[in-house]
């Protein structure tokens, strides 16, 4: 398993990178917020040689708008991993299955040669996900044993804990193999 990290506009532009192979960091949510610090964690990543991926937090509505603008701002250098982060809104609503697909699938158009994959919780993937699609792969955040979430899909990326930042793991033998992935889509 490899090890990484996700973070936002919460956590520091100086992340620690010591032991990761990668990191997801957050670039834009709904049609109007980008992470003042994209540009910092990014060139943070960057330099410590971590493949470095880019999530959207979905909101209802405006699929295609919102797909334009997270590829307008998320950086766009090949092997960088594009996420849509699928959850519940400070509204108290979510998108739909139909509306993530659609999400999924526009920014694949928009950006065709990188891997675009869904972030979702255990309950999401559970009790909320009709349709199983999650484009080029699926993050899932369940907090147990790492590299251990309590799901039967086949899985990518695990987020294992939130605590003090959010820790995931990688279903890969290798850096070298996730990058591969990651540059192969």
């Amino acid at each position: 398993m490899l090890h990484g990290i996700d973070v936002s506009a919460y956590q520091s532009a100086s992340y620690d990178t010591d032991g990761l192979s990668f990191v997801f960091i957050k670039a834009t949510e709904g049609r109007s917020y980008v992470n003042p610090k994209l540009a910092d964690q990014t060139s943070r990543g960057r330099d410590a040689g971590l493949v470095v991926g880019f999530y959207h937090f979905l909101w209802p509505g405006n699929l295609t708008a919102q797909a334009e603008y997270f590829v307008g701002k998320a950086p766009d250098r090949a092997g960088d991993i594009l996420a849509v982060d699928w959850e519940t809104t400070s509204e108290g609503t979510h998108a739909s299955n139909a509306e993530k697909d659609r999400f999924i699938k526009k920014v694949k158009e928009l950006r065709p040669h990188h891997r675009v994959v869904l972030y979702c919780n255990r309950n999401f993937w559970l009790n909320v996900d009709t349709t199983s699609y999650a484009g080029d792969g699926l993050w899932i955040a369940d907090y147990v044993t790492a590299g251990k979430p309590r799901i039967q899909a086949k899985w990518r990326f695990h987020q294992y804990t939130s605590d003090p930042l959010d820790k995931n793991v990688a279903d890969f033998g290798s850096k070298a193999a996730l990058k591969k992935w990651a540059e192969g889509a």
